[in-house]
């Protein structure tokens, strides 16, 4: 398995209702495995293709900068960017 660099991410708000964290996503980076503990809302800020690691295996997740999408705790994956371009977007979870 090939070593990635990490994604990075910026802490945004973090307070009793919500957490806002900015992602971004330089070219071969990752997040590394992680499992969602809150029901979180995705904002693509660009447009791109993330392939996600998943323990069912790898789908293609297309990004479209401005198209939001949710998904419920407990999603488990590792978050991959196999472009050639800078993905960034921003989540925000909902405690």
């Amino acid at each position: 398995m090939m070593k990635r660099l990490p994604a990075s991410s910026t802490l945004q708000i973090d307070n009793k209702r919500v957490r806002v964290t900015e992602w971004r996503f330089p070219p071969g980076s990752e997040t590394g495995w992680h499992r969602h503990a809150m029901d979180y809302v995705v904002v693509p800020m660009t447009s791109g293709t993330l392939l996600l690691e998943t323990p069912e295996g790898m789908i293609n997740s297309n990004l479209t900068a401005g198209v939001s999408y949710t998904r419920l705790m407990g999603v488990e994956h590792n978050v991959i960017n196999d472009s050639d371009q800078e993905i960034v977007f921003i989540e925000v979870e909902f405690r």
